[in-house]
């Protein structure tokens, strides 16, 4: 499950007058900018969702270094490898324009708001449909593989290793 709520907060916060001057509506960066409150930055709902789901063996909120450096902690922490398919990322529109807008990769920003969880192959379908059912966005992004495999993102049918984000994307604004 993916979540970018954070970042939208931060650069509609942020870097204001220059998404006006790009075109965004006052409506649009109000609305963003509220998401630090609106729906909040809390995960400690859908994981308790996700536990009585189904089998969690593992789970992982991603904050600095965005999903996928939390998605590189989740892993390795688990000793698997990792396959992530990009198209099944639940990144809001909202932000890849903001994130567009200033060059940022979404898979490196902040996501505080988002959580990774690792459930059972026979748990993900229950674990989906709960948190469906509880209004939270939710996906299944990926599959545990072996260490060997590495950390991969497949996007349009081709295996890339997975990037990575020693500083998180989001200082860029402001260096």
């Amino acid at each position: 499950m993916t979540d970018f709520k954070l970042v939208l907060a931060i650069i509609a916060r942020e870097k204001r007058a220059q998404l006006r001057d790009r075109g965004c509506t006052p409506v649009f960066l109000d609305t963003c900018a509220d998401f630090l409150h609106t729906p909040g930055i809390s995960v400690v709902r859908d994981a308790q969702i996700a536990v009585q789901a189904g089998r969690v063996p593992a789970m992982h909120d991603p904050t600095e270094g965005g999903v996928a450096t939390g998605l590189w902690e989740l892993a390795t922490a688990s000793a698997v490898g990792a396959e992530i398919d990009s198209h099944a990322l639940l990144i809001d529109p909202a932000t890849v324009r903001l994130c567009t807008a200033f060059e940022l990769d979404p898979l490196g920003v902040i996501s505080s708001g988002a959580l990774l969880i690792g459930c059972t192959a026979d748990s993900a379908d229950a674990i989906l449909a709960a948190l469906h059912d509880a209004n939270i966005a939710a996906a299944r992004i990926g599959t545990v593989r072996p260490p060997s495999f590495g950390f991969q993102l497949r996007r349009d049918g081709h295996l890339t290793p997975l990037p990575t984000f020693p500083v998180d994307e989001i200082t860029r604004l402001f260096a």
